[in-house]
């Protein structure tokens, strides 16, 4: 895990990315998705680090993906520190976020709250 990397604007985890060799972040101006992430040109539009700051939770852009949901929800209900410690234990304890391709442990879930309890205890 690169810790320093945290999360992204929508919630994914660049800390434990498999693209983040290359990936510079969504403020680095590298991104090639930078002129079409929707949730990266509202975050910047509302003045906000990260779409969990936002006091209007909403489905747009990847956050109508439920990973992507779900790690941005417990950002705002536990903070981002919170969600980090939780992410370094679950990996040291075998949780993978990328096991085929971009698709890992966090992505077998169609309940956010479930997902969530995953990412709390990491355990199913």
């Amino acid at each position: 895990m690169k810790r320093e990397l945290g999360i992204a604007r929508c919630g994914l985890a660049c800390c434990l990315c498999s693209e983040n060799v290359a990936c510079a972040g969504c403020d680095s101006g590298q991104c090639p998705d930078t002129d079409r992430c929707e949730n990266r040109k509202c975050s910047l539009a509302k003045s906000l680090a990260h779409c969990y700051e936002c006091p209007e939770p909403c489905r747009n852009g990847i956050l109508s993906k439920i990973k992507p949901y779900a790690f941005t929800e417990f950002a705002r209900r536990y903070g981002e520190e919170h969600l980090l410690d939780c992410l370094a234990r679950n990996e040291q304890n075998g949780v993978v976020y990328h096991r085929e391709g971009l698709n890992g442990d966090y992505d077998d879930f169609n309940d956010v709250e479930e997902l969530i309890e995953y990412i709390r205890t990491g355990k199913r």
